[in-house]
């Protein structure tokens, strides 16, 4: 038995996410099948890539110096793999597809079904991650194209960025403070701003939005889903900013008021990102086009 492309992309996806379930997901296998494939790898390695801890898990020495060798290997087997198959300028096999949290639920409803119908001739595998993860699995090969919401980073694998929509943001308050027109978000007092945890670009965007000293709210409570949030929002203990994507969705209980902000406002830009040079950057782009026509702004 050899060490195999999957056991790299297993175990760089380990890496890059630092869990195993997370790793599955985004590799789209159950987690038993996953901590079984990185089993056998360290069988054959004869040593461990990662040490196990209650919260995850973390690289041993030998493990990074093992991932810098897979991610090497994986590039090249990408590159490879995209030449074969880009002569024709269309991927035979499905495009992996990762989108952030902040969309993800909020999009695919209306973005899946119009890309499924309106480009059949692409195959598609969904998975959804933060804004570093899915920019490493564009990195790392493990990704094909990514749906963010922030600027490209200065660092890292040269991109090719398609701007999709502007996403406004609003402000979510219980009903019972309900304020009267358009809020400015200086008045917003900071204890009462509701966030998601680190390592989410919408909770960043909205620290920098709301001016938050010292980077975060002193707030103790940090959400992994907007869903989370709102609950809180509705039940008067707190007030949080939402995409106007999002609305659909999550302002749907009658406890909630959606608010209007003050000039200037704030929000982010959607984009469909791809590594420069890809075989496959046309197709990225009509994606795009199909993406915008899912929009009423774009109409």
């Amino acid at each position: 038995m050899t060490i195999t492309l999957r056991h790299m992309r297993y175990a760089t996806a380990v890496a890059r996410t630092g869990h195993f379930g997370r790793a599955a997901e985004a590799c789209a296998v159950s987690q038993p099948a996953l901590s079984q494939q990185i089993m056998a790898l360290e069988a054959l390695c004869g040593a461990p890539l990662f040490d196990r801890l209650k919260t995850g898990v973390r690289l041993t020495p030998f493990g990074r110096e093992f991932i810098d060798l897979a991610q090497a290997s994986l590039r090249s087997a990408e590159a490879l793999d995209a030449f074969a198959l880009g002569r024709a300028g269309r991927p035979n096999r499905p495009l992996r597809f990762g989108l952030i949290p902040t969309v993800a639920p909020y999009l695919l409803p209306t973005v899946y079904p119009a890309l499924s119908e309106q480009l059949p001739d692409l195959r598609f595998v969904v998975s959804e991650s933060r804004t570093d993860a899915l920019l490493a699995g564009l990195d790392d090969g493990s990704l094909d194209v990514a749906l963010i919401g922030t600027e490209l980073p200065q660092t890292g694998p040269r991109l090719v960025a398609a701007s999709l929509f502007e996403d406004s943001f609003v402000l979510a308050t219980s009903q019972h403070e309900a304020p009267d027109g358009p809020v400015s978000l200086a008045n917003l007092a900071p204890e009462r701003i509701l966030l998601l945890d680190e390592g989410h670009c919408f909770r960043d965007q909205t620290i920098a939005a709301c001016r938050i000293q010292g980077g975060s709210s002193p707030s103790t409570f940090a959400a992994t889903s907007l869903s989370t949030i709102v609950e809180f929002v509705a039940n008067g203990q707190g007030v949080t900013l939402l995409p106007q994507i999002a609305l659909r969705k999550e302002a749907t209980d009658p406890r909630i008021a959606i608010h209007a902000l003050s000039t200037p406002g704030a929000g982010r830009l959607l984009s469909l990102v791809w590594r420069e040079g890809t075989p496959f950057g046309t197709s990225f782009a009509r994606m795009a086009d199909v993406i915008r026509s899912t929009q009423p702004a774009a109409a």
